[in-house]
């Protein structure tokens, strides 16, 4: 069923639920976002989330957005759906990048263009979990978190942050502790929340990691236990590359998915 019919785009569940699976950064790649979800089945998960960009880069939009629509209770808007969907100016996105925005918009079913249009910059959940694409201190500047420095910007919007920030973007694993006044970053694995203090997380990408691990990338975070784990599944390489070398698309959205840059 799609979680998200015409007029209901991101209700979400008005609840909280015990289990979450997080994911960001599909990018059109139907293989990975399949064996992410079948690696799901086995986490226990109540409700699903999605950090934004779902098309982009890519050979499969049509089949990525399906998916993530019946999957998702809520999907946050990514750049390149901003891109695809007419509610940003990519014209200073590098040529490869602007084509590949252009030929997604081409053949996005009318449906999904529709769905793109809807999806919110941020949502925040009853239990301390705030969703955004990148940065959450300026939402509609799509800005990264990938470094200690940047994560120390939102230490001016403290009241502001959820006990736990998710993120993508940057298509990497990151974690960073905010304190008043300091921020550390923690190695990429599963930890626990701590009173007092707040998190920003990037979940990394389902459909073109970039760290040098070509696994897909998926995060799970238990409402109860206040754990946030990392996960990462094999899928298809050659079959998503296969695609993009026969499609239009720059051949090295192919090339970089074998080596997770």
């Amino acid at each position: 069923m799609d979680k998200n019919p015409p007029g209901l785009y991101n209700r979400g569940s008005g609840g909280v639920a015990m289990r979450l699976g997080i994911f960001s950064d599909v990018h059109a790649n139907i293989e990975a976002m399949s064996a992410v979800m079948e690696a799901y089945k086995s986490e226990g998960v109540d409700e699903y989330y999605c950090l934004g960009d779902v098309v982009g880069y890519g050979a499969s939009p049509n089949e990525c957005s399906d998916l993530v629509r019946e999957t998702a209770e809520v999907t946050i808007l990514g750049n390149h759906d901003a891109a695809v969907a007419g509610r940003m100016d990519y014209s200073y996105y590098y040529e490869a990048a602007r084509q590949a925005l252009d030929f997604h918009a081409n053949i996005l079913s009318e449906q999904n263009h529709e769905w793109l249009k809807t999806l919110p910059y941020k949502h925040e959940l009853e239990c301390g979990v705030h969703l955004c694409h990148g940065s959450p201190l300026r939402l509609e500047e799509f800005e990264y978190i990938f470094a200690p420095e940047q994560a120390r910007e939102c230490l001016q919007i403290w009241d502001e942050l959820g006990d736990i920030t998710l993120i993508g973007h940057s298509h990497l694993c990151k974690v960073f502790k905010l304190l008043p006044g300091e921020v550390e970053e923690l190695p990429a694995q599963d930890f626990q929340l701590e009173d007092g203090a707040k998190y920003i997380v990037s979940v990394g990408s389902v459909g073109q990691p970039r760290d040098y691990d070509n696994r897909a990338s998926y995060t799970t975070f238990d409402v109860e236990t206040r754990t946030f784990s990392f996960r990462r599944v094999e899928y298809d390489i050659e079959s998503a590359a296969s695609k993009i070398f026969q499609s239009k698309l720059e051949r090295n959205f192919g090339h970089r998915l074998f080596i997770g840059v």
